[in-house]
């Protein structure tokens, strides 16, 4: 029997709640308060202007967003081998296969962020088996900077990507690619032209909710990012924590805030653009 529109209300009035009362609320009020104390409308607008017009503000957000783009253009590219691989093992394989994606998520961030940490050191793994192999004649840089941002946010993070996408490939009827092979498609081009069109959605899915994630990361940059490596979240850490800055901290949220809901919404709207062109 379907539920009516009531019931339907009614099952989703916990969850609802719970979001409004663990982030919702929070969130308004040290956005609401924050912005009080400079007073007047036109006192906020001067705020965002000049917090808009900072160097170190603008940097912060170019690297946020460069850093979430290239996390997620790794994940992606390491996940769908992975996830298409999930989706065609069987058994033992299959098992194995899904315990070293789940396996992460029940360690702590910060103890997989230390744990690159002693691989990529100076006198970490690689550097060691670099050395010992003759191939660099002293220790590389891994660490603090760039790469090893890269490096252990795409580990991180790749999981979401994984399941997404491994979620999408199992919906996928197999009998479609049966019958582009029967009718003499070569693999490549039942790929690009069946296969990848069919998952394209889980992809779009996979990389919103990475980049979303990456945007808002802070343990991981701080530990091994560099100076060049400033990302939003640490400095709306350091406002709050070390400046006492709330106002800049709040505009700051928001900025990441609209940031995040505009690329939901464009995510939304090819969502439905896709679903009706299908339809």
């Amino acid at each position: 029997m379907p539920l009516g529109p009531l019931a339907k209300w009614l099952l989703l009035a916990p969850a609802v709640a719970l979001l409004l009362v663990l982030f919702l609320t929070p969130v308004g009020w040290f956005i609401s308060a924050s912005l009080m104390e400079l007073g007047s409308w036109q006192d906020i607008w001067d705020e965002v202007a000049a917090v808009m017009g900072t160097g170190v503000i603008v940097r912060s957000i170019i690297n946020t967003n460069g850093i979430s783009l290239a996390v997620t253009l790794l994940t992606l590219v390491i996940g769908y081998p992975v996830a298409y691989a999930m989706t065609r093992a069987r058994g033992l394989t299959f098992t194995l296969i899904l315990v070293c994606v789940v396996l992460p998520y029940f360690t702590s961030t910060i103890v997989r962020t230390y744990a690159w940490m002693v691989i990529l050191g100076r006198n970490g793994i690689i550097n060691q088996l670099l050395l010992g192999m003759g191939l660099v004649d002293e220790p590389l840089q891994l660490m603090y900077n760039r790469l090893g941002v890269l490096i252990g946010m795409t580990y991180v993070l790749l999981p979401y990507m994984v399941l997404t996408l491994f979620a999408t490939m199992k919906s996928v009827d197999g009998r479609l690619l049966q019958a582009a092979a029967g009718m003499g498609a070569r693999p490549m081009t039942i790929f690009t032209r069946v296969f990848f069109p069919l998952t394209f959605h889980g992809v779009m899915a996979g990389s919103l909710i990475v980049y979303i994630l990456a945007m808002g990361f802070f343990i991981t940059p701080a530990l091994m990012g560099g100076p060049d490596d400033l990302m939003m979240a640490m400095l709306i850490e350091r406002e709050v924590e070390l400046s006492h800055n709330w106002p800049v901290a709040a505009i700051m949220t928001i900025i990441l805030l609209v940031i995040t809901l505009s690329l939901y919404a464009v995510y939304t709207r090819f969502s439905d653009s896709s679903e009706e062109r299908l339809a």
